[in-house]
């Protein structure tokens, strides 16, 4: 019998530094395949990982072989129906196999994928690497609600399970110095005069030898009466309620839902909250999404009717820019948190309120705001609301806009509204 002993250091997660070399090899396959995972996902579903798949053909190893080379002659058994020199037909509706590949459908590739399951970190990590929250200023860490219990020095009351031995024998020890110190030099001495008597013969009915024993007995006594533990000297550990530190943010997410805006761009849209709000988890323990749609009036609502809801008639952008003023300012202007505001339209508005917007946005809502991000949803030219918004951008550092035409520019330009910043 064998008996096979593992002492490798890794352990049970000795697999580890495989899956490592694995993800680093394969980075830019699995890039694309997170951003194109990203698609279906609700804004603030991030609790698990994922499901990644890459072409078999992507992860296959070089490998060396001999070709036979030249013209062969071969005898394979089973063959009763043909001849050499025979015709064979070519089977109807397409080859007659039977494997378990993808080959059968045109638009798939001829070959299974690669699949394995992203952890969540590892999701995230690729997800976001190489970004930054710009302008991340933590206003404040503090959280009201949740706290911790700290510990605050000693008390000299408390109960049993509080009480602090080491502090309450350092204390007795120091005590006992203190009160007994003068009589304990004094024994000292005067047993060194004993020593030094005793040593040159004197008798024990001589008077100073006679005293020197009664002071000492009297010093021994009075030392030995100091208590080594006193009640003044205990001491118990003090607790006191602290405010946890929680990082919190809100993020706000307003929405073009007039006539212009059709299903397409509001996917367009929502995907790209999502990739905000993931973003925001990575630097905040407590986030709040606010959803504002807005057509010629603006309105505060659920996720469902913010991405669902459909309206008809023109654009009022000043509309959903007053009610966010309002929302900040009431439930969200105390400063205590970061606010952070991300808007998505096609950019289509009333000429005169174009310029409303922009007075807005520089005079009022800029400084209440840690970042904004309006990106323009349309593949044609820039539209009025762009241009005024342009004017915000060359103010303010922390105001960005981009512009996206197809789904796949949703990863790109969040790459470059939060890229990181170098200075």
């Amino acid at each position: 019998m064998v008996h096979l002993i593992d002492r490798r250091i890794q352990g049970k997660n000795k697999s580890a530094p495989n899956r490592e070399r694995f993800l680093k090899r394969y980075k830019g396959q699995i890039k694309e395949a997170v951003a194109r995972a990203v698609k279906g996902r609700s804004i603030t579903d991030i609790e698990g990982g994922e499901r990644i798949s890459i072409p078999v053909k992507d992860v296959s190893e070089p490998t060396f072989g001999h070709s036979h080379g030249g013209v062969w002659e071969g005898v394979h058994p089973g063959n009763e129906q043909y001849q050499k020199g025979d015709q064979v037909s070519r089977p109807k509706g397409g080859g007659g196999g039977s494997g378990s590949g993808q080959g059968g459908n045109s638009d798939d590739p001829a070959e299974d994928d690669f699949v394995f399951q992203l952890s969540r970190e590892e999701f995230m990590n690729y997800f976001f690497e190489d970004l930054e929250l710009p302008n991340m200023v933590k206003t404040q860490l503090a959280s009201t609600t949740d706290f911790k219990s700290q510990r605050a020095g000693y008390k000299t009351s408390g109960t049993a399970s509080s009480l602090h031995v080491l502090r309450s024998l350092r204390g007795a020890m120091g005590r006992r110095i203190a009160v007994g110190g003068k009589s304990a030099r004094r024994l000292k001495e005067a047993e060194a005069e004993m020593a030094a008597l005793m040593a040159d013969s004197v008798p024990e009915t001589d008077t100073r030898v006679q005293a020197l024993r009664h002071e000492i007995h009297h010093l021994r006594t009075r030392l030995l009466a100091i208590p080594f533990l006193d009640p003044f000297d205990l001491r118990y550990s003090n607790r006191v309620k602290v405010p946890k530190p929680a990082s919190q943010c809100v993020m706000f997410c307003l929405l073009d839902v007039s006539g212009s805006m059709d299903e397409q761009k509001k996917d367009i849209a929502k995907r790209f909250f999502i990739l905000l709000y993931l973003f925001l988890t990575r630097a905040y323990e407590k986030i709040e999404v606010v959803f504002i749609r807005h057509h010629t009036t603006a309105m505060e609502v659920d996720e469902d009717a913010f991405f669902h809801s459909r309206e008809s008639g023109g654009t009022i952008v000043s509309s959903a820019l007053n009610l966010l003023t309002q929302i900040i300012r009431d439930r969200y202007g105390a400063g205590d948190w970061n606010v952070y505001v991300a808007q998505a339209s096609d950019g289509d508005n009333w000429d005169n309120d174009s310029a409303t917007c922009r007075e807005i946005l520089s005079n009022t809502i800029m400084p209440l705001v840690q970042y904004y991000a309006y990106v323009e949803i349309t593949e044609g030219q820039p539209q009025n609301l762009w241009l005024e918004y342009e004017k915000v951008a060359a103010r303010h550092p922390h105001f960005a806009i981009q512009k996206i035409e197809t789904p796949s520019d949703i990863y790109p330009v969040f790459r470059e509204l939060f890229k990181k910043q170098t200075n």
